[in-house]
């Protein structure tokens, strides 16, 4: 897990907005503290000086996560299998 940042506010579509340093990938999944995940990366805003990533949210009150810190995923590489 690689820490994102805090969540700042919320978009009117549930969205959270968060300062990050590092942006991710779009479509990376991301977690609270506890490890469950709350959605996922759908959009990187504003300079590239610095950069905010609106997460898309799949919990119920998005409102929850505000000013907490939250973390991205990391999938592990797939392994291509031949033969």
């Amino acid at each position: 897990m690689q820490k994102i940042g805090k969540a700042l506010s919320i978009t009117p579509s549930n969205g959270l907005i968060v300062k990050t340093d590092n942006p991710p990938k779009v479509g990376c999944e991301v977690a609270d503290e506890n490890f469950t995940v709350v959605g996922k990366v759908f959009d990187i805003i504003g300079p590239v000086s610095s950069p905010y990533a609106v997460i898309k949210t799949n919990v119920k009150n998005p409102a929850t996560l505000l000013n907490k810190p939250l973390y991205l995923l990391l999938s592990k590489p797939r392994s291509k299998r031949y033969g």
